[in-house]
């Protein structure tokens, strides 16, 4: 065969077998922007083999809309038998896909974020519509994040490589990444599109198959992206299932054939996750909460530092984010002008229908967690010496009379050692605290189990870098809290977590094995030149 030919037959062979040949053709999903509609659709439904499917028993759960107590749908409920044909299709899919050149799949991670741009605001108007996020301050930005993230891990792909080792002049010797098998990945409601996106698209490109379990209270969109993106994907590698943790999170967990564990939630569930993976001695990466602490010093820029508290609080997503700056410390010489611009400012914010674009704070995702905010807000009013500030005030639409909406709260007065200081909330509820010697505040700043994120608010470079030093967090900003975007390493110290999300390093090091090879070259048969062979014969 000559050269050309062998070409021509090579480049046949590769596009009639390239899953950009097989799948990124076809367009089935059309852009749907009735949420309403959506969730009726997706009720009842898992995605696995690339198809909408009942669970095994056919049972389901309702899900509702926060914001009006209203039903929208009902969720399949998964379990172990809906679990075991997840896990089935991602072997068989492990088999071909990760076997996959790597540029391959990077093109077909990225043609996901490609196509997930048609789709932004449908995902924007059904997030709203199951978690109760304000459209307009959250979940539009996060649903226009999600084409970034799977762009941004598809042009990784390239950098999926090892490195050659100069151990003897008689052997080769390098190193290889190679794919950990199927990934089993476990989501919160509070950014259910975000936080899944920084897990399924490092492990996609690295050639894992993943299956997803969302929560319980956001399932749809979720699943929304899956059908979308399983037009693209070849069936099996990307399934994903609903239902409650104790039937479906612990058979996904514990099932045989999973090789890897990422879940982000609670400190309680991450540790019955890690002991159960630790039975299979697996590899998992855990983010889970935080109690993330706000430092100002006298000579912060006072108006950003202010808008900086709003923001780092989370108060547009009601509190509910493990990075919320819930304990923000102020130097003494400027803590009652920040207190009163800060209230001014939280008073200011609507709280309101989460599809309407003028509001602000949309709703508490349940009615459990709404008790348990209210409950931390008693205990801080019942206090004595702590000096409660309620902002905003409670919507007048009467369709949300039934919705799950509390007013931000700011306390001052709180005791180190008092629930509020030491506990996550998980809620618009913020205590600020006066300080006035560096190494005591940042002592303080520290004095808890938790490490995930921090911040510090100066005008001086010196003190600023002196406290990232000291801080003890995954992730420390000066002068700002900007949230979670691709290339930037995210994770936890202490209970906050394990591992790290969200960049080159972390997909390398959570979604691949390294392999070493190393070849003894004096052992090995090396077929005589044309030129050897015919002075053998003279």
């Amino acid at each position: 065969m000559n050269r050309f030919l062998k070409f021509n037959y090579c480049h046949k062979l590769f596009t009639a077998t390239s899953p950009l040949r097989r799948f990124s053709s076809a367009r089935s999903v059309q852009v749907q922007t009735d949420p309403f509609i959506l969730a009726k659709e997706l009720s009842g439904k898992n995605l696995i083999g690339g198809k909408l499917v009942t669970s095994e028993k056919g049972q389901t759960f309702p899900v509702q809309n926060p914001a009006t107590g209203k039903i929208i749908g009902n969720a399949a409920r998964g379990d172990a038998s809906d679990v075991s044909l997840a896990v089935s299709s991602s072997k068989q899919a492990f088999k071909s896909w990760s076997r996959e050149a790597v540029r391959t799949r990077g093109n077909l991670v990225t043609e996901c974020g490609e196509i997930l741009k048609d789709h932004i605001e449908e995902l924007a108007k059904l997030v709203s519509l199951e978690t109760g996020k304000a459209i307009r301050t959250e979940s539009r930005i996060e649903a226009s994040l999600l084409p970034d993230v799977f762009k941004f891990f598809g042009g990784l792909a390239s950098e999926i490589k090892g490195t050659t080792i100069p151990w003897s002049p008689t052997s080769l010797t390098y190193t290889v990444r190679e794919a950990v098998g199927p990934v089993g990945v476990i989501i919160p409601w509070n950014v259910p599109l975000l936080l899944m996106s920084l897990k399924i698209a490092p492990a996609l490109v690295c050639g894992n198959p993943v299956i997803v379990k969302s929560a319980e209270e956001a399932p749809f969109t979720v699943l929304r992206v899956a059908q979308i993106l399983n037009q693209v994907l070849p069936p099996g590698t990307f399934n994903l299932l609903s239902g409650y943790g104790e039937d479906c999170g612990d058979a996904l967990v514990g099932h045989p054939d999973i090789k890897k564990v990422t879940f982000t939630g609670s400190v309680e569930t991450g540790k019955i996750i890690y002991k159960r993976a630790a039975e299979k001695l697996i590899p998992v990466t855990l983010e889970l909460g935080g109690k993330s602490a706000m430092v100002i010093m006298k000579d912060a820029p006072l108006e950003e530092a202010v808008t900086g508290a709003i923001t780092s609080m989370r108060f547009t997503r009601a509190g509910q984010s493990c990075t919320a700056a819930s304990r923000i410390f102020v130097h003494e010489d400027i803590f009652d002008t920040f207190v009163s611009k800060m209230k001014d400012k939280v008073d200011s914010l609507k709280m309101g229908n989460p599809l309407d674009e003028s509001t602000d704070i949309g709703s508490i995702i349940s009615p459990q967690q709404l008790e348990k905010i209210k409950a931390y807000i008693e205990l801080g009013k019942k206090t004595a010496g702590i000096k409660t500030l309620t902002c905003s005030a409670d919507p007048t639409d009467p369709s949300l009379k039934d919705g799950l909406f509390v007013r931000p709260v700011i306390f001052t007065g709180v005791p180190d050692d008092h629930p509020i200081t030491r506990e996550e909330i998980f809620g618009p509820v913020t205590a600020i605290y006066k300080w006035r010697d560096f190494d005591d505040v940042i002592a303080r700043a520290n004095d808890t189990v938790f490490g995930l994120s921090a911040s510090v608010w100066t005008n001086d470079l010196k003190a600023a870098l002196h406290a990232v030093e000291r801080l003890e967090a995954g992730i420390v900003q000066v002068n700002q809290n900007a949230v979670i975007q691709p290339n930037l390493p995210v994770g936890g110290w202490k209970s906050s977590g394990l591992g790290r999300e969200g960049s080159l390093e972390t997909m390398l090091n959570h979604f691949t094995h390294l392999k070493t090879v190393s070849i003894n070259s004096c052992l090995l048969y090396t077929s005589p030149s044309p030129r050897d062979r015919q002075k053998s014969r003279m």
